[in-house]
């Protein structure tokens, strides 16, 4: 049977006589079983319908777990070992790429669409969702002027929907989707777009992804008062979209990727390398860059995991004396390790790094901040060679660090190019992190479903795409 074009039409003798039960499936980022606590409305929904335990992959990051879900297999095999790594062919470090021909493997909608020929999907604002073959797509993408000046956009499938969302629903809100600026409005655009496709494309499956949980469980922890206070805010802005799925007949269901716990110590593992003269810089107008290309070792920073490259076997046992007394490294996995927990791909790093419970792993790689790269200062995840959680945070050393921003603000309004360099250089408020598999199931990722008796105990990761098909009724004929 051929696989008709995604929003094409199907030979109707070709149809199964009962229709798919149409899906809304919510990514709610950092979701756990105690932050369900501080979240009435997605609890209930759990009490009527079910609920389990999620078991995620390692790194427990999004990049990786979003491909696990929808593949239903390890990084091994869909090869995306993190939210970025060391391109070796490029010889460049790149973060957040979107182009979902990244991702290896058999992807749900493609079984989805082998049981019911026209089977329609909707991403919104799942990762990898550019060059996907969804029938519908929205996902964060700014405007890159070409004299240097980023603006916020998304981009959109099919095109004419981008104009659609602006005019009913503003610009996509980009610097309150990531940066010091981040906070609800973000996801509460992303509930109103979501809303409006379900009403009027209607697809088979929706994918919506919720990032609200990530922003003050990072800079706060879990435990702090204003991390259950986004958890309610969240919750709060739920009930419109669940409504909409109830009155379609939709089955909800809502997952999370990772669970987010408390940390208190950076661990600044390039730094390490360096003075071991392992990781080389070079210099330009007085910043320093990494030098991936001529570093015989160097670490890809993401969270609690950093993929380490080695260029040379013969420095392996060198940088596993560096790294293996360091303060908060607690494992080094190495081949076997990696196969271990799935890990073993080509793009992973000679080794893999994964800190103790209370620590994470920075970036930084200069040994003094005067010689800093210009980007170290802004929220600019493209260009930093690992994750800069302190994008989060307004530099708190800067007594001038809002009027900065204001002035930066007034040039963009003007259309001028500016700098907004307000991200500290100082890693340590930063308070939850994840990457690591959770200790206990109470801080780890969850599965919720409206359907009552729908879920068998616990759900692994690779477990998901099956589960999704068999909710939607096309188990038997999917393979």
């Amino acid at each position: 049977m051929t696989t008709p074009t995604p929003g094409g039409p199907a030979d109707p003798g070709s149809l199964p006589s009962q229709l798919p039960t149409p899906l809304l499936v919510l990514d709610v980022v950092g979701l756990t079983p105690r932050l369900l606590e501080h979240m009435p409305r997605l609890r209930a929904l759990g009490d009527s319908g079910s609920r389990a335990p999620l078991s995620t992959v390692l790194p427990a990051v999004t990049c990786t777990a979003q491909s696990t879900f929808l593949t239903g297999a390890l990084p091994s095999k869909h090869g995306i070992v993190g939210n970025g790594w060391y391109f070796r062919e490029l010889g460049d470090i790149l973060l957040w790429r979107q182009h979902n021909g990244l991702v290896s493997g058999d992807k749900l909608w493609d079984a989805a669409r082998r049981a019911h020929p026209g089977y329609t999907v909707a991403n919104i604002c799942w990762w990898y969702a550019m060059g996907a073959d969804t029938d519908i797509t929205v996902t964060p993408r700014p405007v890159y002027y070409a004299d240097g000046r980023k603006e916020p956009d998304c981009y959109t499938r099919p095109p004419d929907l981008h104009d659609e969302l602006t005019e009913l629903l503003g610009t996509f809100p980009l610097f309150r989707f990531w940066g010091p600026g981040a906070d609800l409005v973000s996801s509460r655009w992303i509930i109103d777009a979501t809303r409006h496709i379900l009403r009027t494309r209607a697809p088979d499956l929706a994918l919506c992804y919720l990032p609200h949980l990530d922003y003050d469980l990072q800079r706060y922890g879990p435990e702090d008062p204003r991390s259950h206070r986004a958890a309610a805010e969240l919750d709060a802005a739920l009930p419109p979209l669940l409504a909409d799925a109830a009155a379609q007949g939709r089955t909800v269901v809502a997952l999370s990727e990772y669970g987010i716990t408390p940390v208190s110590r950076p661990v600044d593992i390039n730094r390490v390398l360096r003075r071991a003269g392992l990781l080389e810089v070079h210099t330009q107008d007085g910043m320093e860059y990494l030098d991936p290309m001529a570093s015989r070792a160097f670490a890809v920073a993401d969270h609690q995991l950093a993929h380490v490259y080695v260029r040379r076997p013969e420095d392996l046992d060198t940088v596993r004396a560096a790294l293996a007394e360091v303060p908060g490294v607690e494992r080094l996995l190495d081949d076997q390790g990696k196969k271990a927990h799935g890990l073993d791909h080509p793009r992973s790093g000679e080794l893999v790094a994964v800190a103790e419970p209370d620590a994470w792993f920075t970036y930084y790689y200069w040994l003094d901040d005067t010689r800093a790269p210009d980007f170290a200062r802004l929220v600019e995840i493209h260009r930093k060679p690992g994750y800069d959680p302190a994008e989060l945070f307004m530099d708190p050393e800067d007594p001038y660090v809002r009027l900065r921003a204001a002035t930066a603000l007034a040039r963009k309004k003007l259309g001028l190019r500016y700098r907004m360099a307000v991200v500290p250089l100082d890693p340590s408020p930063i308070r939850g992190s994840h990457g690591r598999l959770p200790a206990s199931d109470d801080d780890g990722p969850l599965i919720v479903c409206s359907t009552p008796r729908s879920l068998p105990g616990r759900v692994a990761a690779t477990d998901v795409k099956a589960l999704l098909l068999d909710l939607a009724g096309l188990t038997a004929t999917a393979s």
